[in-house]
């Protein structure tokens, strides 16, 4: 037997350097110049993570939480406090959803800040700012219908006023800086590889360092929970499932035991590894189970039991018939299903093939 020690093996799975976030209007430094803080959101997930990279006489911010009266009040006392008293110069923003760019178009406004993000992202955001809907669009109730949305529910959402983007996100200025795969960018004193995701959001940037171990990847890759991938009435044959699984598989290629992941809700953690064969597996397993759930025709809303495996309230419906619509048109855009529409209430049905 040898006399030399045995290297140790290094560490796998998930591991979180920190146990708590930053407290409202505090910041964790995750790295050299690398704040960590927490922007409130109304809603079960009860924030969104933002980080500011340090620029010396300035400071780069990655993403900016809703827009709204708390929200302003929140960044400016993280201006006078943690950040110091020195300006925003930069706005990065991953993806569009309104929790990551909703104050972006603010933060340009009121500090003279310039906005970085796909183009994608950018065109998607400013377009839904100015669709103001008072009443739901025919092609949304369509929409709904044919997912084979709940009779109770359905009524209500055809006559209330629907979410309008506008809501929680600040106008966006014209005028942006783009952005996509292969891009380089250069915050807080380390160079920066662009990486785009997809499946959550289309064209959703992800940061690789090289020049340390941290990776900043918005909602691509979250520690504890897996990103909503959903079908909306905008791309109803969208296949956001087949744009996830490509892109967690580009990625694990990158992946780092080592990385430190800077994700935009819950907590920062390292095994990404082992956190995209996760995600990977986890949509696998409930294209597995929706199989077997439609031996029998079923439409989107009945597979909710298989899929989720758990009861769904009307607070999380919505997103929910979304993912499984996205997975069952998955299943059918690949040849592993058949769909029909239903005579008796006009939804899609599903059903395995062969």
């Amino acid at each position: 037997m040898s006399d030399q020690a045995t290297a140790p093996k290094p560490a796998t799975g998930l591991r979180y350097p920190w146990d708590v976030p930053p407290s409202e209007g505090e910041a964790i430094e995750v790295a050299p110049g690398v704040l960590w803080f927490r922007l409130p959101l109304p809603m079960k997930l009860d924030h969104v993570n933002v980080y500011a990279l340090d620029e010396g006489d300035s400071w780069t911010v990655v993403d900016a939480g809703f827009a709204s009266r708390r929200g302003k009040d929140i960044w400016r006392g993280l201006l006078a406090g943690p950040l110091g008293g020195k300006p925003i110069s930069r706005v990065v923003v991953t993806h569009h959803h309104p929790d990551h760019i909703g104050l972006a178009g603010w933060l340009q406004t009121e500090f003279g800040a310039e906005l970085v993000t796909t183009r994608t992202a950018w065109l998607t955001a400013r377009m839904l700012t100015l669709d103001l809907q008072e009443a739901p669009v025919q092609e949304a109730l369509a929409f709904y219908r044919k997912a084979g949305m709940a009779a109770e529910i359905y009524d209500k959402r055809a006559t209330e006023r629907p979410f309008n983007f506008a809501d929680v996100v600040a106008p966006l200025p014209l005028g942006f800086t783009r952005i996509q795969q292969g891009s380089v960018i250069r915050m807080g004193g380390r160079v920066w590889d662009v990486h785009i995701g997809n499946g959550h959001a289309p064209e959703h940037a992800t940061f690789w360092s090289r020049d340390d171990n941290l990776v900043i990847a918005g909602d691509q890759i979250l520690p504890s929970i897996s990103p909503n991938i959903g079908v909306y009435p905008t791309e109803p044959m969208a296949d956001p499932i087949g744009e996830w699984l490509e892109a967690c598989e580009r990625l694990s290629l990158l992946a780092r035991e080592d990385h430190l992941v800077l994700g935009g809700h819950k907590l920062p953690f390292s095994g990404l590894p082992t956190r995209l064969r996760q995600l990977i597996e986890n949509h696998h397993s409930a294209l597995r189970r929706l199989l077997s759930d439609i031996e029998t025709p079923k439409t989107a809303a009945e597979c909710f039991p298989s899929l989720f495996k758990r009861s769904i309230g009307e607070a999380e419906y919505g997103l929910a018939l979304v993912e499984a619509v996205a997975h069952l048109s998955h299943l059918y855009q690949t040849g592993a299903a058949t769909r029909t529409l239903r005579a008796s209430d006009g939804a899609w049905v599903y059903q395995r093939k062969g």
